[in-house]
């Protein structure tokens, strides 16, 4: 008997459905070893093993790593136990429940490989990154894909030639229990009637705002909802008195609470994740014979709406529940005979052996050659030749070059410029080096640490950072809110006061603050402080610490849980309205562009420490020493500028690299780059870093004009930046300064403090960074941009009207920060998936659209190289 090795993403134990039903029933064809995601164990590494059905083996994976289902670094761990497993099971089918699942694959050696996707996970909340990009893989490599409902197969048979369609069935004899309407679940007792009730998982993919209204439109109505809460914070769900949680119950239990209620309920969201849905619970209500009120899911509209009541909006919901509860015996008796009929065709026993029956068929015909004619791509009559690559990667940026790097010979990188580095180049004036836009090197990951070394070697420059800002006359330390010391009296009675109405509530007796600001004016002596609250400057060059002071620690909260829902109510509720006046709320405006209640804050974390208010004390009473430990130093190539750095790669590079590229055209489905000099490059996949707005353009209308509109949405800032050489050594000791107030620029990186070898003798470097967009475009620019720049210096200090400048340069950004705003999110979800699908991996900051730093690009230039050689050798163990 041949074993069916299955790996899930679901745990046998937990909901039971389609896995369960489908696999306990090819038990009678098939040994099943199912093999589940890992358990965190601190400090075991094993499996336990399970039979909970006849010729059903179940291994849960215990691992001392924390990262959640099958992620990278769970591999090492859950490799030699899979190869342990199958050992004894040489003749054997690889069955997916989860692409993530995939690197695994390279322990097997399975006759047949089968896909079953029952969801589109891509679309869950938390949904790793990566899922697309696997699930492109493992359809290159599966013989044969099963998916849910209609909804699903439509959206996967164009990515696979041999997909079947097994929407969700329903155990008959088991649900049929219920139709004895005195076997009433024990937790009904003393419940009153109607009952209207679901089961199933409660989590995004359930609208609990309708479950409110639901329960306040009618008191009278008890509902019922059995079932874990996953996902969502149990706090948020809507309490009332004829709302019960009667949390996860077996699923030998499930027929006793169909037979205690009156309506049966499909409450979901019309969202990204309910999408494709299609729920098993529908037909095991049928099967109860109990009158049925769904939301508009589209599967369930399309397979059962004539015994389905279908509700577009709360209000309908609440008023087809309201029929249903006072539906007639003729009503009753027709929708009863309607139901049967649709049950009667869907039995988990008869989709288990179509399926068993397409798997024997497929793996009759398997040839030992993967290539089949469904799968062979045409070429375009271009005119010109077309060379081919295993791999091309476009921009030759940090994360561009990381990829090349970590691919071998056969991966072609391309790039517009006459250099590499993307926005971390380098340019020489007048022996001044200046970068585009600031840049440092620092990361707590060990491996980006490894590559400043191989990157680098000597050539490198490590000093302790001095970060400022100036504001109100004076310097304070960055970050501002940990160093008020030297600020008017005023200033820091706001500042503080603020603070303390932030983490306690406004209901402060005010004589109190009055007593901090007389001891601001009497203390003048140093004591050491790390900052308070977290970096509100979204330029990276600040990292806080992993470990906060336990102060912080045990002031950490959901920024989500208390209400706030954009970056301005963020400050304000983070800090308080003093540091947010003072700053936070000024520099973020002039940084950002755009009024910052149109950004969202998922980019400053799930979670945020509230303000350390003795460290804010403390920074206020007294002045603040230099920042000390790992994250307040930094490295800088000695020699060369950040260029150094982006040109190391070059000797290390297997592959070729084209410069002065300028590509023109994407075509994914003929899996063409075409250059402006009619040259044309074949790929099997493509790595894109270029910002995503422009990628979009380069396909044009093969596009969907879906994806081309969450394109257009995508929303950005660039930067100008104005490099002066001046004719003075030495002119400030600090490395990069905020500005909050009215200079035309928000930072200045004073680049002549980042490595000696960025200055000639007698001279020094600033840069002065400035932000605009298309709501708020340069004032000037040219000469005139520089004359504002050079006067603005004169205006805060830093230069006298004394100095004289050697050398004055433009560098343009026209892309440079990512905008958060609330539809980003949509938006990138929308292009990605779709890009997926077609083979295009995107990766760092302009083509995943997020924030990151410059290690970050090298780790995501890594992950894109990982990914396909994951694919490569996937495909390899199919051969």
């Amino acid at each position: 008997m041949q074993t069916l090795i299955v790996l899930s993403h679901l745990r046998w134990d937990f909901v039971y459905q389609r896995p369960q039903h489908l696999l306990s029933r090819l038990a009678e064809h098939y040994k099943i070893l199912f093999f589940e995601e890992p358990k965190f164990h601190e400090r075991e590494h094993l499996a336990v093993v399970s039979t909970p059905h006849p010729n059903v083996m179940v291994c849960r994976p215990h691992t001392p790593v924390k990262a959640a289902g099958f992620h990278d670094d769970q591999l090492p761990y859950l490799k030699p136990l899979l190869r342990q497993l199958v050992s004894d099971h040489k003749s054997h089918i690889a069955w997916f429940y989860t692409p993530m699942a995939l690197p695994l694959l390279a322990e097997l050696d399975p006759c047949l490989i089968v896909y079953d996707c029952m969801d589109e996970l891509a679309a869950f909340k938390n949904a790793p990154k990566q899922l697309l990009q696997r699930e492109n893989a493992l359809f290159k490599v599966a013989d044969i894909v099963f998916t849910g409902g209609p909804g699903l197969f439509r959206a996967k048979r164009e990515r696979h030639p041999d997909v079947h369609c097994f929407p969700s069935s329903v155990d008959i004899a088991h649900f049929a229990q219920a139709l004895d309407r005195t076997a009433d679940h024990p937790s009904h007792l003393g419940m009153p009637r109607p009952r209207l009730g679901y089961y199933g998982v409660i989590d995004e993919r359930v609208d609990i705002g309708l479950i409110a209204e639901l329960a306040d439109a009618h008191p009278e109505w008890q509902i019922v909802l059995v079932g874990p809460v996953v996902k969502i914070n149990v706090a948020d769900l809507p309490q009332r008195s004829n709302i019960h949680y009667l949390g996860q119950q077996s699923y030998e239990s499930l027929p006793k609470f169909l037979a205690g209620w009156d309506l049966c309920l499909l409450p979901f969201a019309l969202n990204e994740s309910t999408r494709f849905i299609s729920p098993t619970k529908t037909l095991e209500y049928m099967v109860a014979e109990l009158p049925v009120v769904s939301t508009s899911i589209a599967d369930v509209v399309e397979l059962y709406g004539k015994a389905v009541s279908i509700a577009s909006s709360r209000a309908e919901f609440i008023s087809a529940c309201e029929r249903a509860l006072d539906e007639k015996p003729d009503e009753q008796k027709s929708r009863v005979e309607i139901t049967r009929s649709i049950v009667s065709a869907n039995s988990w026993t008869s989709t288990a052996e179509r399926m068993h029956s397409l798997m024997s068929e497929t793996l009759e015909k398997r040839s030992s050659s993967r290539q089949t004619a469904g799968r062979e791509r045409s070429r375009l009559d271009t005119g010109s030749t077309v060379t081919n690559y295993e791999c091309v990667i476009l921009g030759a940026g940090p994360t561009g070059l990381s990829a090349a790097y970590h691919l071998g010979k056969n991966a072609l990188l391309l790039d517009k410029n006459a250099t590499v580095g993307g926005w971390c180049r380098s340019i020489q004036d007048k022996g001044f080096t200046f970068d585009h836009a600031g840049h440092i090197m620092f990361s707590n990951d060990d491996y980006v640490q490894k590559l400043y070394k191989i990157l680098l070697g000597k050539n490198v420059h490590w000093q302790n950072r001095e970060a400022w800002v100036y504001s109100k006359g004076v310097y304070t330390r960055y970050p501002f809110q940990g160093a008020l010391y030297g600020l008017p009296p005023k200033v820091i009675k706001e500042c503080i006061v603020g603070a303390m109405e932030a983490r306690f509530g406004e209901s402060l007796s005010h004589d109190k603050p009055a007593k901090v600001v007389e001891a601001v004016e009497s203390r003048n002596s140093t004591v050491s402080a790390s900052g308070a609250g977290s970096d509100c400057c979204a330029d990276g060059t600040v990292t806080i610490p992993s470990t906060p002071s336990p102060a912080t620690a045990s002031a950490c909260a959901s920024f989500k849980k208390d209400g706030s829902q954009n970056f301005e109510q963020f400050i304000y509720k983070m800090w308080g309205k003093g540091i947010a006046k003072h700053f936070a709320i000024p520099y973020n405006k002039k940084l950002w562009t755009v009024p910052l209640s149109e950004m969202e804050t998922s980019w400053l974390g799930g979670r945020v420490p509230l303000p350390d208010l003795e460290e804010i004390i403390e920074g206020a009473l007294e002045p603040v020493a230099k920042p000390m430990g790992p994250n307040a130093r930094f490295g800088y190539p000695l020699n060369g500028g950040f260029q150094a750095m982006m040109s190391g790669f070059l000797p290390h590079i297997k592959g070729k690299i084209e410069l002065n590229a300028e590509i023109v055209e994407v075509s994914p489905t003929q899996r063409l780059v075409t250059l402006a000099d009619g040259r044309v490059f074949q790929y099997d996949a493509l790595v894109s870093t270029i910002p995503l707005p422009e990628l979009i353009k380069m396909i044009g209308a093969e596009a969907p004009h879906r994806v081309r509109d969450a394109a257009k949405g995508l929303c950005h800032i660039s930067v100008c930046c104005v490099n002066l050489g001046v004719a003075r050594e030495k002119i400030t000791d600090k490395h990069w300064i905020y500005y909050p107030e009215d200079t035309i620029f928000h930072r200045i990186f004073v680049q002549g403090n980042a490595s000696p070898g960025c200055n000639p003798p007698g001279g020094f470097g600033l840069t002065c960074e400035i932000t605009y967009s298309p709501w708020k475009p340069l004032p000037v620019n040219g000469q005139e941009l520089i004359d504002r720049c050079w006067q603005d210096c004169i205006e805060v200090g830093l230069l006298s009207g004394d100095d004289r400048l050697i050398t004055a340069n433009l560098v343009d950004m026209p892309y440079a920060y990512v905008v958060y705003d609330h539809q980003r999110a949509k938006n990138v979800a929308t292009i990605r998936m779709w890009l997926a699908e077609h083979d295009i991996i995107l990766a760092g900051r302009y083509s995943e659209w997020e924030y990151y730093n410059s290690d970050h690009a090298f780790l995501a230039g890594k992950k894109a190289a990982e990914s396909l050689e994951l694919g490569a050798t996937a495909a390899a163990t199919r051969v």
